[in-house]
């Protein structure tokens, strides 16, 4: 106290001082103790919920994953029942194609397949032992042929009730089946029958094992040490759980069965109000046990839907995630025990520095007034500076009231707005950032109330172009520490948005092409056993019999699906960049056979031009028929309905000119200019991602080439449709080798 009276330069009651000082410091250990507390019950919940978060994120994907099974069964069923083979019973075609699909889509869970035939009432049933039945309709097949039978149901798939299998009854934990049924129309062509019938032939049947298909997922979830997963179907059965002896029972009864102490009310509310009702969510519920332990266990859940089918009538079951909340204790005491030390260290510095800050500030008194002066003149220094930086900078700096009018814009924000200041002064922020002025005068008034910054990622609309921007908001305050106005600084992230969005899509049609590379290489093995055993057959068989013609047209049909397969394999196949003599014509040979089932499919005749010895270019063959693809793909998609594609080639000495002519609508004159910009499409959402002509754009130019495109719609010419032309410069060397067509 000697040395405080000493350098301070005031008279003051010491013992008074001691006092204010201890209130002080007493008041501050309260606050830092409370604090303590508070953040205690707040970092458990965070932990809670976070973990929560986690098992959310499970249940999402398994759904996803059994959703994806479905989805594959209901292709394949829906395949299967376009079979030519299947439409007319060709036998013994039928049987095999049945046997095919069984071998891909066994390991899904399905244990049969069999096709009720309308007109003998035969069915016709492939299974894993033995291969093949044929039996008489029983009462349940004739209920779905009844069904299938309706004009109505024509291509709509029927999911049946999930039962026990009649062949297993005491087979513990019990298989549960399910059978999906499609109606068969006589809708396809083939050799034998050049025009559809468009009869009824009778119900394709998948008998599904829902134990296995949802199993093979939910065994493998593990959610913290032992949490796990469990499915519920639509009627509340379980379809899968860790206990075995609840699969096939009643989820609202199971548990009481097991443990009628506890009333299990709020898990069997979240299953009837949520789960069955097709919601996602997590929360938490009492149960009677868990991996062999019993006893009253809080858990926590986080459930996700399993969406089969949405109409006519919603098809939805449920999949859960589950833990006992003790997967959480220990992190959450690791974390107690630190912000204990923590706060400890927080107690002493507020005592050691808490007397420091004192005596500095009693000694320093007279230090900071003389400081004051010096500080006002670098103050307005400062705000000179700052308002330098303010006009100068590359930001749209502005300030707006309550209202959202604009009181303030720096001169880069009315350059970029491109609209003179009497334009922006004293308008509303809606009328001057188009068109997203709602969500930043929802931000001010938030500002207003609550004096939280924010920050707002929007659109600008300048010229009819498209500008991103991040703009940071922050509330300025009087001398009273009220809010008197919003301080805005918006920054240009357009670019950066863009490259964002062109990894992902990158990064996603990388990933399909993977896919479809895997999914060609595993069907190149059961062609070439088809193609091993048909010429087994055929040195049996004597020539110009029927089997023998039979054999003939399934060897080359198989062959050219192994065309196909190595052609798609060699297309997605990733290559190192390398340019090369190229011979343009097979590029485009390459494409058509590679897109020979689309054309088909959506009824296109492909009219082909190409000029006889032209001239080689060098470029990457995998690039150029990266742009052949694409611009085909776009006009398949705009000749809905079906249509003409015309493909020419041709040389003049220094240009390689290739030619696509669709006779699609045409592009619109408010789309031309935009067509080649990144992430531009007018297709449905999920069927486009804007990329394939500005990555086209992008290959052609590269190689010094031209791409452009003439374009009729109905307003203009009663014949519309587009023309792309790409034009590459002739090679200088033309050594490779003759130039065939």
């Amino acid at each position: 106290m000697a040395l405080i009276e000493k350098y301070h330069p005031f008279t003051f009651n010491l013992k008074y001082f001691q006092i204010t000082i201890s209130f002080v410091m007493l008041f501050l250990l309260t606050i830092a103790l409370m604090f303590g507390w508070f953040s205690t019950r707040k970092i458990r919940e965070i932990v809670i919920e976070d973990f929560n978060q986690q098992q959310l994120m499970l249940a999402k994907h398994a759904a996803s994953q059994i959703e994806n099974s479905i989805e594959l069964l209901e292709r394949e069923l829906t395949l299967l029942s376009l079979s030519p083979a299947i439409q007319y019973s060709e036998k013994p075609a039928l049987l095999n194609r049945m046997n095919i699909t069984f071998l891909s889509v066994k390991y899904e869970g399905v244990k049969e397949i069999k096709f009720i035939e309308a007109k003998t009432g035969k069915i016709y049933k492939v299974m894993e032992n033995p291969n093949y039945v044929i039996e008489k309709c029983d009462s349940e097949d004739k209920k779905f042929l009844k069904w299938a039978a309706l004009p109505s149901n024509k291509g709509e798939i029927l999911f049946s009730e999930i039962v026990r299998c009649p062949n297993t009854p005491e087979e513990n934990p019990p298989k549960l089946i399910m059978k999906m049924v499609t109606p068969v129309w006589q809708v396809s062509i083939d050799e034998s029958h050049p025009v559809a019938t468009n009869l009824f032939s009778g119900a394709l049947v998948f008998t599904v094992d829902v134990t296995y298909l949802v199993g093979k997922v939910a065994f493998n979830i593990r959610s913290g040490k032992t949490g796990y997963a469990w499915v519920i179907s639509n009627k509340g059965i379980f379809l899968y759980h860790e206990e075995k002896s609840f699969i096939g029972q009643n989820a609202f009864e199971a548990r009481k069965g097991k443990k009628p102490t506890i009333a299990f009310t709020r898990i069997n509310e979240i299953q009837r109000e949520k789960m069955l009702k097709g919601e996602e969510g997590k929360s938490w519920y009492i149960s009677g046990w868990h991996r062999g332990v019993e006893g009253e266990i809080k858990k926590l859940i986080a459930y996700a839907p399993i969406r089969l089918k949405e109409k006519p009538e919603p098809l939805i079951w449920s999949i859960a995630v589950v833990a006992p909340i003790s997967e959480v204790e220990g992190a959450i005491k690791t974390i107690h025990f630190q912000q204990l030390i923590l706060q400890g260290i927080v107690i002493v510095i507020i005592l050691s520095v808490g007397l420091f800050i004192n005596f500095i500030l009693v000694t320093w008194s007279n230090i900071l007034e003389k400081e004051v002066a010096k500080k006002t003149a670098e103050l307005r220094k400062s705000e000179e500076r700052y308002r330098s930086l303010i006009e100068n900078a590359e930001d749209i700096i502005f300030t707006a009231n309550l209202k959202g009018e604009i009181l303030s814009i720096n001169t880069f924000g009315k350059n970029f707005l491109n609209r003179p200041e009497l334009e922006i002064i004293g308008k509303s922020i809606v009328e001057v950032f188009v068109p997203d002025g709602e969500i930043l005068m929802a931000s001010i008034k938030k500002i207003f109330e609550t004096g939280e910054s924010q920050q707002v990622i929007h659109k600008i609309v300048v010229d009819d172009k498209d500008f991103w921007f991040n703009t940071n908001l922050r509330g300025l305050k009087n001398e009273k520490g009220n809010i008197y106005s919003v301080l805005g600084i918006s920054r240009n992230i357009t670019e950066r948005r863009k490259l964002e969005e062109q990894s992902y899509y990158t990064e996603k049609l990388a990933a399909l092409g993977t896919l479809a590379a895997g999914v060609a290489h595993e069907i190149n093995n059961p062609i070439a056993i088809i193609l091993g055993f048909t010429d087994i057959l055929l040195e049996k068989v004597p020539q110009g019999s029927q089997e023998y013609e039979i054999l003939k047209i399934i060897e080359k049909h198989a062959t050219d699906t192994k065309r196909i397969v190595e052609n798609l394999l060699g297309f997605v196949r990733h290559k190192e960049h390398q340019e090369q003599l190229v011979n343009i014509n097979e590029c485009v040979d390459t494409v058509l056979e590679i897109m020979k089932n689309m054309f088909v499919i959506n009824n296109i005749e492909v009219r082909k031009f190409l000029q006889e010895n032209i001239s080689f270019v060098k470029v990457d063959p995998g690039e150029i028929q990266q742009v052949l693809f694409n611009i085909i793909n776009n006009a398949i998609y705009v000749m809905k309905g079906g249509g003409i594609l015309t493909v020419s080639t041709k040389d003049d000495g220094e240009w390689v000119e290739i030619s696509i002519s669709d006779t699609g609508c045409g592009i619109p004159k408010e789309y031309r200019h935009r067509i080649f910009d990144p992430f531009f499409t007018t297709k449905e959402v999920g069927k486009g991602t804007g990329l394939g002509l500005w990555v086209s754009y992008n290959i052609v130019k590269k190689y010094n080439g031209i791409i452009t495109f003439v374009t009729k719609t109905k307003e203009e010419s009663e014949q519309t449709g587009t023309t792309f032309i790409v034009k590459l410069p002739v090679a200088k060397d033309q050594t490779r080798g003759t130039k065939n067509a």
